[in-house]
């Protein structure tokens, strides 16, 4: 359904994605992992048409450099960052939405109810919570029955009861036969959605595996490496959180800090994420994953 072959975007001298070839077929769902910068979303914009590429990509047999807008109209797209107009009505935005595809008429209702808005036709987009809104764009991306699902890091925002709920949609709707491609950096969403992951690094595909080894590899690397215990503010510790996800670590929060597997050649990497938020570190140390894993019972048990 996706076809992906030798495809390489530079931006001036900086090279985004460097021959990348990859293959998604119809009704699967492949999950693009790798850190901020690896390529992923410079990827995704590539195979909807939005930037111009060497190389070539068809979706449905549709080259998306010479025929874009064909080839977008087997696709709905849900970016990482959302642009509504907060002023306008949740099915007024539906019904807009659906005349820019050239669709016609539609039932918003019908289309909102698809993604558990059904009581929020009548709000404004303003009023709904950062979770509604993702699945708002949910329901707008899937105006036409498209066959092919983008998604873009959808859930960077949303908080853990938020993420749950809309994975647990789009699993759903990977049961329904349609072909997703997907970038992430979590570790529970890939495996509840994909059933292969390419692992992205500095623009290359390092490799394509099954779902179930690629999550085998990655729980022993970190249970080979270290964990970080961060010791942060109590103000500052969610903050911490979001920005360590963004660059692609699996941290958890525990008791004056935060938890942070990494490897043992990147053990600086989350200070310099945390230092470029301007997120400051109050003590750290190093314990091995058994010892995090018995401070992160602890924690829970007297939670």
């Amino acid at each position: 359904m996706i076809l992906i072959e030798n495809v390489t975007k530079r931006f001036g001298r900086a090279t985004a994605v460097d021959h990348a070839s990859l293959s998604v077929q119809a009704g699967e769902s492949l999950a693009l992992w790798g850190a901020n910068g690896a390529g992923k979303t410079t990827l995704i914009r590539c195979a909807l048409g939005l930037l111009d590429f060497k190389g070539t990509i068809t979706i449905g047999g549709i080259d998306v450099r010479r025929r874009g807008k064909h080839a977008r109209l087997l696709v709905g797209y849900v970016p990482q960052e959302l642009g509504f107009y907060d002023d306008l009505g949740v099915a007024e935005a539906v019904g807009l939405f659906a005349r820019l595809k050239g669709l016609g008429k539609v039932d918003p209702a019908s289309s909102l109810a698809r993604v558990g808005l059904a009581r929020d036709g009548g709000k404004r987009i303003r009023e709904l919570s950062g979770g509604m809104k993702q699945r708002l764009a949910l329901a707008i991306a899937l105006l036409g029955d498209p066959p092919v699902l983008v998604l873009d890091e959808v859930t960077a925002s949303l908080d853990a009861v938020g993420r749950g709920e809309f994975v647990g949609l789009l699993k759903r709707l990977s049961g329904e036969g349609r072909t997703m491609l997907f970038a992430s950096h979590r570790l529970e969403e890939v495996a509840n959605l994909a059933a292969r992951v390419a692992r992205l690094e500095r623009g290359r595909i390092v490799s394509v595996d099954p779902c179930r080894d690629f999550i085998l590899r990655e729980g022993e690397s970190l249970a080979q490496g270290v964990v970080l215990r961060l010791m942060l503010a109590p103000a500052l510790r969610e903050r911490a959180l979001d920005s360590l996800q963004r660059s692609g670590f699996l941290p958890k929060l525990n008791g004056v800090g935060v938890l942070v597997p990494v490897s043992p050649e990147h053990k600086a990497a989350p200070f310099r994420v945390l230092a470029e938020a301007s997120i400051t570190i109050d003590d750290f140390e190093l314990v091995t994953a058994a010892q995090a894993a018995q401070l992160a019972s602890h924690v829970e048990t007297h939670a």
